[in-house]
């Protein structure tokens, strides 16, 4: 699986990223998980997959 780099918002720079679930997602039926973590901070973002998905291309999100 490639890991694609994009403007991590905890690391202030571009970072890979990877798919928290690289398999099946319990989130996306039928889809690509839209779920990424930087690999050198651990900040979660939501990618669009553009497959249907009402999520915008790129929303950075916090755990709680």
């Amino acid at each position: 699986m490639s890991q694609p780099l994009g403007n991590c918002p905890g690391c202030g720079g571009d970072e890979p990223f990877e798919q928290v679930h690289p398999g099946e997602c319990p989130d996306a039926v039928g889809a690509e998980c839209p779920e990424w973590a930087c690999t050198a901070c651990g900040a979660g973002v939501i990618m669009g997959s553009g497959r249907g998905a009402d999520i915008p291309a790129c929303q950075p999100f916090r755990a709680a």
